[in-house]
């Protein structure tokens, strides 16, 4: 009996040490890989995850270099132009151009309100901006909504009229409104100045086009409360179109802040003029004062600048809901 127990035994034993050395290209297998705790392998994956991290970090890092680049391409003219507006005349000239001056020239600033009647017409853009403004978004918004929502006779043949406004150039318009502005006696005057830009068909085809995109059951709903149209649209669908106003008036304020051609037309004295019209006029025949001019531009895109930094994000809102670029 005990012959035969250490035989089997010692026959397990020999098998054992058979398979053990046993190698892994002998046997058409591959190499084991160690196991984990709960027993399965995952080198492999591990590997594969390691390597995926390394690549998307990679590919950020390419990417966040090519957007500073072109973020820096963006911003040289800006950067140039605050350069040269703290040089001197003969530095901005010189060949090669000057990257920083020698000396600063701070009094290049105050010279701007020497040079051109900079308050004055500061007031006047403001004042332009602000009528114009308020014009689109109440004319706009309403004219838009009664397109949108409202029914009425001829409301296509209508919209399609306003509508080819768009395709027409604006300079077309000129002669014509230069002498409704002569005969109602508005020349040199803000009123002369806003009257054509207080309402666009562009702004009327945005506005549509919010108000189209809204639930028609909100509207059913105020109608069953016993809400009238104006009581509907100033309650209702004018706080849903939020993102649609605020791209009609960051078109509106870009547009009026730097319009120049229709205000050269109907001022021609300095303190009905607007900035643009002011800048345009610092340049000379033969001449041109380059660093005076740099400051003056400067000065008026800072109202511009520190709107925006304060209104960033009703800024990103109302631009890429209305699809805008």
């Amino acid at each position: 009996m005990s012959e035969s127990m250490l035989s089997t035994k010692s026959g397990v034993e020999s098998r054992r040490i058979g398979a053990a050395e046993t190698s892994p290209s002998q046997a058409g297998g591959k190499p084991a890989e160690p196991a984990g705790r709960d027993g399965k392998n995952h080198s492999t994956k591990g590997t594969k995850r390691h390597g995926t991290k390394g690549g998307k970090q990679g590919s950020n890092v390419l990417a966040h270099c090519v957007l500073a680049l072109g973020g820096l391409a963006m911003i040289s003219p800006l950067l140039y132009q605050v350069v040269m507006s703290l040089s001197t005349n003969a530095e901005v000239q010189s060949t090669p151009p000057t990257l920083w001056p020698g000396v600063v020239q701070w009094h290049n600033f105050a010279d701007v309100f020497t040079s051109m009647n900079f308050g004055s017409q500061l007031w006047v853009t403001v004042a332009i901006t602000v009528v114009r403004v308020i014009g689109q978004v109440l004319l706009c918004s309403m004219a838009g909504y009664a397109f949108a929502r409202m029914r009425f006779r001829f409301k296509g043949p209508i919209l399609a009229v306003v509508l080819s406004i768009i395709m027409v150039p604006s300079q077309l318009f000129l002669i014509p409104q230069y002498q409704i502005i002569q005969n109602l006696g508005w020349l040199n005057s803000i009123a002369g100045i806003v009257a054509p830009g207080i309402f666009s068909a562009f702004g009327l085809f945005l506005m549509r086009q919010f108000f189209m995109g809204l639930p028609d059951e909100l509207e059913d709903a105020a109608r069953l409360d016993g809400a009238n149209p104006f009581q509907i649209f100033f309650r209702v669908m004018l706080p849903l179109a939020a993102n649609g106003l605020w791209a009609l008036v960051i078109i509106t304020v870009l547009w009026s802040w730097n319009d120049l051609l229709w205000p050269l037309v109907v001022t021609s004295t300095a303190n009905a003029a607007p900035l643009s019209v002011g800048l345009s006029n610092l340049q000379g025949e033969h001449a041109n004062n380059y660093p005076i001019l740099m400051a003056a531009s400067l000065m008026a895109m800072a109202p511009i600048l520190i709107m925006f930094l304060l209104m960033q994000k009703r800024v990103m809102a109302g631009i890429g809901r209305s699809g805008l670029k």
